[in-house]
């Protein structure tokens, strides 16, 4: 009998940066789920992926001295080595920058523009970089972006746009009719409130700013902007074919059964992209569930804030299963979770340590010593008996019950009260106490016989949210003799060494002014490293504007006795004549490159505040053309 398909997908992460422990949750439920379906017999496919387009990347690659596709190429490398890092059992990892991918965008944009779904026009408003989108001044939140707060920019440009009203109707009555389609209900209610009944306006659909995208092949200088790009890779990853060529994949998988999201892009997953797949005549996903946030402290992690934690960092201090565990535990099905160094550490002792680790490590110990780790089910039962192999029996049908809703921590927690069931258990039979009986070795052989099931009984249960620990567990009480030596599953932490070591890792700033931002933090380097980089003191003789950007100057800039060439770009910053004649520090060493299609031999080195403003760094007191910067 052929399985039934199970399709779900995360939200392909921006390469913008590492993801933190936030990002990496979505990641981790995702495969919680997938493997549950796997463990039910269904045929699960797991899509995830990388975000790699838009203005955004371009900028922070001119910044960086590469090309976008070097950066992003680096930036997906860092996620797909933490999605893997975490035991994430994905099957396919997409990027918006294959080929297949952005071939099939181009021609979904022409379909659609000749149905006339997509038409030209002017789009004018204030432009926020980082968030990538347009507002209107009402829409502003004290005269900046709504969603982060940056600085925003007047913007024109020619753009097309998509006909979201002519399916908003046919959208509101789906959603109508099919209440798994958003979930959580808060989600969908938000959505059909705020968006949907009030009225839906064209959504712009390219841009002509910038040139990092999936070029508009039919109208040169368009390139297509990024939710028409990003959203369209859960069918082009599995083999959508805009020509009609579909891939049998596809033919089998779509649609999603599941679409997994952050609730910050719940518009886009439940508006546009909905409203996108009827304009190509294709089903709609089963369902749509916007996850809530994991929270740090007391607000949303953030770089400027300094409160980010990554996944490898957590790793490093208790371990894969333990970051998993946190992550799908804390996480209320509505509400934003929060994760601190001490959370972690109470839920490691407590928990791990003591209601999974401290259970199997006793109860494998009692069955060596009293009966040499073999032992059968002698049948001399009592009431307690009864409770312990009910609570074990209804455990697998309580956890189906929550992963139907997609309740995650709730499932956890069932499989948790079995543990915490048979710990109770021990305490009520007392197993020390009836091997002092000769009398009573069939009881006790019963007891631990009893308990050897349930762990076992958990255990498997436990295998798509921790999947090492289940395999850890399992093969230590064997296949009718338990392991003679008990490994320790999780380690205790103390309190206060671990966060003597956050210390160590992340010094404390005791008072932080406000003009004050903090970045992410690189790898490490040695002296030896730094001594490669050549800095010396740089004064600008020339600068003009590059042709046809809209971010780069080109000056010339006296090293020395020599006269380099040097890109940058620091057009908004900056106006040619202001920049003649000053000093500046240089990177001089720089490998030559070409930025769009102008040579530069080294870089002008900036600072940057959190609205993304430069100021170039220049020597304090006057100093000679050439002075070697140490």
């Amino acid at each position: 009998m052929e399985k039934q398909k199970y399709y779900i997908t995360t939200a392909i992460a921006y390469t913008s940066g590492k993801p933190h422990i936030g990002n990496t949750y979505e990641i981790v439920l995702a495969d919680a789920i997938a493997r549950y379906k796997r463990s039910q017999g269904y045929d699960v496919f797991f899509q995830t992926g990388t975000d790699e387009h838009g203005q955004k990347i371009e900028l922070k690659a001119e910044e960086a001295g590469v090309t976008p596709k070097e950066f992003v190429d680096g930036v997906a490398a860092d996620i797909q080595g933490i999605w893997n890092l975490m035991n994430t059992s994905y099957d396919k990892f997409i990027r918006t920058t294959d080929e297949y991918h952005e071939k099939q965008v181009q021609k979904i944009f022409k379909k659609l523009y000749d149905q006339g779904d997509i038409y030209k026009g002017h789009y004018e408003g204030m432009y926020c970089t980082p968030c990538e989108s347009f507002f209107t001044e009402s829409q502003l939140v004290d005269g900046k972006c709504p969603d982060c707060g940056r600085e925003v920019q007047p913007a024109k440009e020619e753009a097309y746009f998509f006909k979201m009203s002519k399916y908003a109707d046919r959208l509101i009555e789906h959603i109508n009719t099919h209440p798994e389609f958003i979930q959580p209900v808060s989600r969908k209610n938000e959505m059909m409130n705020n968006f949907l009944l009030p009225g839906l306006q064209d959504l712009c659909v390219s841009r002509t700013s910038f040139k990092w995208g999936i070029p508009v092949d039919f109208d040169p200088g368009h390139v297509v902007y990024v939710w028409l790009d990003a959203l369209t890779n859960y069918i082009t990853g599995i083999g959508y074919d805009c020509g009609g060529e579909n891939t049998e994949q596809f033919k089998r998988d779509w649609p999603a059964d599941l679409h997994l999201i952050g609730k910050d892009i719940i518009r886009f997953h439940t508006i546009y992209w909905p409203i996108f797949l009827m304009a190509l005549d294709l089903p709609l996903p089963k369902q749509i569930f916007g996850h809530p946030w994991l929270l740090q402290g007391d607000g949303k992690m953030s770089k400027s804030k300094g409160n980010v934690l990554y996944a490898d960092e957590l790793v490093d201090f208790f371990g894969v299963d333990a970051v998993r565990y946190f992550v799908l535990h804390e996480m209320p099905f509505e509400n934003d979770g929060v994760i601190s160094w001490e959370l972690m550490v109470e839920r490691m002792n407590s928990d791990l340590a003591n209601t999974l680790g401290n259970l199997v490590n006793r109860t494998i110990s009692m069955t060596n010593k009293y009966f040499g780790g073999v032992v059968t089910d002698k049948n001399v039962t009592g009431e307690v008996d009864l409770d312990l192999k009910a609570v074990a029996e209804g455990t697998p049908k309580a956890v189906e019950a929550k992963m139907e809703e997609l309740r995650v921590a709730d499932a956890i927690t069932e499989i948790f009260n079995l543990f915490k069931r048979c710990n109770k258990y021990i305490d009520e039979t007392m197993p020390w106490a009836l091997a002092k009986d000769e009398g009573k070795k069939d009881r006790l052989e019963t007891v631990l016989y009893n308990l050897l099931e349930s762990i076992k009984a958990g255990a498997v249960l436990l295998e798509p949210f921790m999947p090492e620990t289940s395999v850890k567990v399992l093969s230590q009480l064997g296949d009718g003799k338990v392991t003679e030596k008990p490994e320790i599953l999780f380690a205790r932490q103390d309190l206060e060494e671990v966060l003597k070591r956050v210390e160590e890792l992340h010094p404390p700033v005791t008072e932080v002014p406000e003009d004050v931002i903090d970045i992410e933090s690189k790898p490490e380097i040695t002296f030896e490293d730094f001594g490669k980089m050549q800095f010396q003191v740089g004064e600008i003789l020339e600068c003009e504007e590059v042709p046809k950007s809209k971010k780069l100057l080109c000056s010339k800039v006296r090293v020395g006795s020599e006269v380099k060439q040097i890109v940058s770009g620091i057009k908004a910053h900056y106006k040619t004549e202001e920049m003649i004649g000053k000093k500046v520090m240089v990177l001089v060493n720089l490998k030559p490159a070409k930025l769009a299609g102008v040579l530069s031999e080294g870089m002008l080195l900036c600072a940057e505040d959190a609205e993304g403003r430069l100021a170039l760094m220049t020597p304090e007191k006057e100093m000679p053309a050439g002075a070697e910067i140490c």
